[in-house]
């Protein structure tokens, strides 16, 4: 979801537009950790360090590469429970191997840095848009391209290609492998992550932390989209068995405990207080709250309806004419060309690092494209510095080689949740070792094509941010206000007294007051945009958030064990 920037904006009077000035408040604040950072960090460096040392037995660390293609699948998917887990690896695997193995072809077929640029534009186009339609999550398309993007300019033989495709394959499998292992030991503990996640952002909203103005209106809407992911998880589930019926029970009642938290208008500290305390159970994996007795849960299970296309639909939904994927694929094709055209007319000698560079930038508007190009550019340059101490080391053997590339990858992804650019002062070096399988290059080389390419990729990818304007994120607040208002409308119209019922509607109108603000956040982040109808979004955010705390009467409430 979009970052939320207040700033000021000029308007010109005869067109009504906005021009927004590039914001870098805020660029270089540290974050506190996440709290599953861990679980992505140890399953990339397991599932690496595998096939690294078994082709280093083997005498064939030059196709690590390949093997990494697979393996860095490994970064995905933790948020999701583990059944939902083992049907979206595989997918994933595929498209990272499908895109991988047309930026291998491509390198084959021909010797055109020219047209192996533009393919790596365009696959990282297509990454883009897929990702975005299946809200795969993070590290969403950077691993994909930064992959495909390298092997387009690793040329071979096409009879070559099968072999490290399957190095691939087997890479991936062991990814999976991997990411399913803690099912084992926590079955249940990614719904319940979920779930925590929603009770602590109610308790921070009950707590009173934030009692005024943007920051009470910012509280709300981070809870409404916590529940609402929430919901999600948990729309996932596919129990078999009467236990796990009950178990999603437990989970449903008190995430909807945490939405009629959002009803509330004055600091409530003792139940802020309990909501953390389940929140803590949930994350200790111990026996959840008991939940007050509902024999009709086993088969009307109080789960909203899905929003939206999903699986096959969604991708296809992004592809399709007036999808409102195509202005942001159609940017970070653009960037992502100029960035590796630049670095190719500079005479650099890596242009996809700067395709890479552009590619990584590309956020959900222009601001925050800015505010990740000044970070990409800043921890490069730190990650330089650590690259140089770090290369005499990693060069005494092939084994120091690997070990120094799994701290990297480890440091990576702690330092990542703090800020984009402490990440990549962990990302940068480990990305130049990897070069390191292939080929050894000179120190001086490597620091000055990648400091080159970092610049290039940016300044053309934030470029691209003003040639590509994103018209459609301004027509996205029109259809968001017509799904708030009939969402409201059948809030207003319901007479029952069903709780489940009340639930259901409940849920749709929060949903859509979520989708409304993302929306909002999209277009006010856009540098040159038509001016946003602020007083009608004001109005249908109050008067959404007003049915939801009537409709929060007739919740169920849930009682401490």
């Amino acid at each position: 979801m979009p970052e939320r920037n207040h700033h000021d904006t000029s308007t010109c009077p005869r067109s009504g537009t906005r021009v927004r000035p590039l914001p870098i408040k805020g660029v270089l604040r540290l974050r506190p950790y996440g709290d599953i950072w861990h679980k992505p960090a140890f399953s990339v460096v397991i599932a690496t360090a595998i096939p690294c040392l078994v082709l280093l037995a083997l005498g064939r660390l030059d196709l690590a590469v390949y093997a990494s293609a697979g393996a860095l699948c490994a970064l995905y998917c933790h948020g999701l429970p583990y059944a939902a887990r083992a049907r979206t690896l595989p997918w994933l695997v595929a498209g990272m191997l499908t895109g991988t193995g047309a930026a291998l072809v491509t390198a084959s077929l021909t010797d055109s840095t020219f047209i192996r640029v533009a393919v790596a534009a365009v696959i990282a186009a297509v990454h883009r848009m897929l990702c975005d339609a299946t809200r795969v999550g993070p590290p969403g398309n950077v691993v994909l391209t930064f992959v495909a993007a390298s092997c387009a300019f690793m040329p071979q033989p096409l009879t070559g290609i099968p072999g490290h495709l399957a190095v691939g394959v087997a890479g991936g499998v062991l990814a999976l492998a991997v990411c399913l292992a803690p099912a084992l030991v926590r079955p249940h503990g990614p719904e319940r992550v979920a779930v925590a996640r929603a009770l602590e952002a109610a308790a921070l909203l009950r707590s009173g932390a934030r009692e005024e103005g943007h920051a009470r209106a910012a509280a709300r809407h981070d809870t409404a989209a916590a529940v609402n992911a929430a919901w999600h998880t948990l729309l996932l589930l596919r129990p078999r068995t009467a236990a796990g019926f009950r178990s999603r029970a437990v989970l449903e009642r008190l995430v909807e405990h945490a939405e009629a938290a959002l009803a509330g208008d004055r600091a409530d500290r003792s139940e802020a207080e309990r909501l953390r305390a389940w929140a803590r159970a949930l994350r200790r994996g111990g026996p959840p709250p008991e939940v007050e007795p509902d024999p009709g849960i086993l088969t009307t299970p109080r789960l909203p309806a899905r929003q939206g296309p999903h699986g096959v639909r969604a991708l296809m939904s992004a592809l399709r004419p007036g999808s409102p994927l195509l202005p942001i694929g159609a940017r970070v094709a653009v960037g992502c060309a100029l960035a590796g055209w630049g670095s190719m007319a500079a005479g650099v000698g890596h242009p996809y690092w700067a395709v890479v560079t552009a590619a990584s930038i590309f956020q959900a508007n222009t601001s925050l494209s800015w505010q990740r190009a000044l970070q990409r550019v800043l921890g490069s340059v730190a990650g330089l510095v650590l690259f140089t101490a770090v290369l005499p080391v990693s060069r005494i053997s092939p084994l120091t080689l690997i070990a120094a590339i799994l701290v990297c990858q480890f440091l990576t992804e702690a330092a990542m949740t703090r800020n984009y650019w402490v990440g990549n002062v962990f990302l940068t070096p480990m990305a130049l070792l990897m070069t390191e399988f292939a080929v050894q290059r000179p120190l001086t080389v490597l620091v000055t094509d990648r400091w080159l390419d970092t610049c290039v990729g940016a300044g053309l990818g934030i470029l691209s941010c003003f040639l590509v304007p994103n018209r459609w994120a301004g027509g996205r607040i029109g259809i968001a206000l017509r799904r708030v208002a009939a969402a409201e409308a059948a809030a207003l119209d319901l007479d029952t007294e069903d709780s489940g019922e009340a639930a259901r509607v409940r849920r749709e109108l929060a949903v859509a007051l979520v989708q409304l603000r993302e929306a909002v956040d999209v277009a006010s982040g856009e540098w040159w945009q038509r001016a946003l109808p602020e007083q009608e979004v004001a109005l249908a955010e109050r008067e959404g958030h007003r049915l939801l705390a009537d409709l929060a009467a007739r919740l169920p409430r849930v009682r401490a064990a």
